[in-house]
């Protein structure tokens, strides 16, 4: 039986979900490990290698982290043209680059449905970890990239979503979360997690529950890419959403004025999201000045208190 007492070196593993594991090596040095991988959610090859990539590097930044290694995880039809898997590694080789780590190889299956992603080794100090756990009350509460690929994507596979918003959200998805983590490295931050298949209120349900603290997010400041509240009215949710609905709603409590479909739309799930970071109200001015001079967007979405679960206000 695991026991996290037999493994002092093992800083987060098994017995605290969080967003990586991460594993001690020096008193200066501790590695962050982490693996993702999907099926397509755009059509262009390099886009789909390119957001995948993404995806799998933020549970480094999650956690605090600087990307230094990844290896290709590939599953692909045996048929498959090899031009697109090509275009496919690709977008994903590019994004380690941009990240500043190495691509060092990978390994491929035959899969009769396409699946690319990355094993992700990253270094962080072992004294500078960021967890889900630490959020305290008082602490902001900011958010790194706008909320609704999940249902623009969705949408757009149904044929009834614009180009132009799929082709922002594509952008949004392919965006590292690294300038985010270095500001927070800078600054201080309590907590933090990345906003990805389970939206924005089933990882913050982690976070809360793993701090034993209450959240509290203010709807009118929530970023939404152009067009998600639109198709949410629309009622084009993806089939996660609900899933994620049901897991996560015991802990939510929203404000009568706010409608169902626009509840769900905060359930919904994420890909290649921004973090949520909860840091001390004293430090937010500084570190939404630090974010704007790195060209990092950045929202001040809501704050910590004592208390558990989540309230959701207009």
């Amino acid at each position: 039986m695991f026991r996290a007492e037999d493994y002092p070196n093992l800083l987060v593993g098994l017995a605290q979900a969080d967003d990586a594991a991460v594993y001690r090596i020096t008193d200066d040095v501790a590695l962050v490990h982490t693996l993702d991988f999907f099926t397509p959610i755009v059509d262009d090859p390099y886009q789909f290698g390119a957001i995948a990539a993404a995806n799998a590097l933020s549970d480094v930044y999650a956690m605090g982290g600087e990307v230094l290694l990844a290896l290709n995880v590939c599953a692909f039809p045996a048929d498959m043209d090899s031009k697109i898997i090509s275009r496919i590694l690709q977008g994903g080789a590019e994004k380690v680059r941009e990240a500043g780590g190495i691509l060092a190889g990978g390994h491929t299956i035959d899969d009769p449905e396409p699946k690319y992603g990355l094993s992700v080794i990253g270094r962080v100090h072992p004294n500078r970890v960021l967890t889900k756990a630490g959020a305290q009350p008082g602490d902001a509460l900011v958010l790194t990239k706008p909320l609704g690929a999940g249902i623009i994507t969705t949408a757009f596979k149904g044929g009834a979503a614009e180009i132009a918003h799929l082709e922002r959200a594509a952008e949004t998805m392919a965006m590292l979360n690294r300038r985010a983590a270095q500001v927070m490295q800078q600054v201080g931050v309590h907590a933090a997690t990345d906003i990805t298949g389970f939206g924005l209120l089933g990882h913050s349900s982690e976070m809360a529950a793993l701090s034993h603290i209450e959240l509290r997010f203010h709807f009118s400041r929530l970023p939404f890419l152009d067009g998600a509240v639109r198709y949410a009215r629309e009622w084009l949710f993806p089939a996660g959403a609900n899933r994620n609905q049901e897991y996560f709603r015991c802990g939510v409590t929203f404000a009568p004025e706010i409608p169902a479909e626009m509840q769900l739309l905060l359930f919904t799930p994420e890909t290649s999201g921004g973090l949520l970071i909860a840091l001390p109200a004293e430090r937010l001015s500084d570190f939404l000045t630090r974010c704007a001079e790195a060209g990092q967007p950045a929202w001040h979405i809501g704050e910590v208190a004592p208390g558990s679960g989540i309230v959701v206000f207009p």
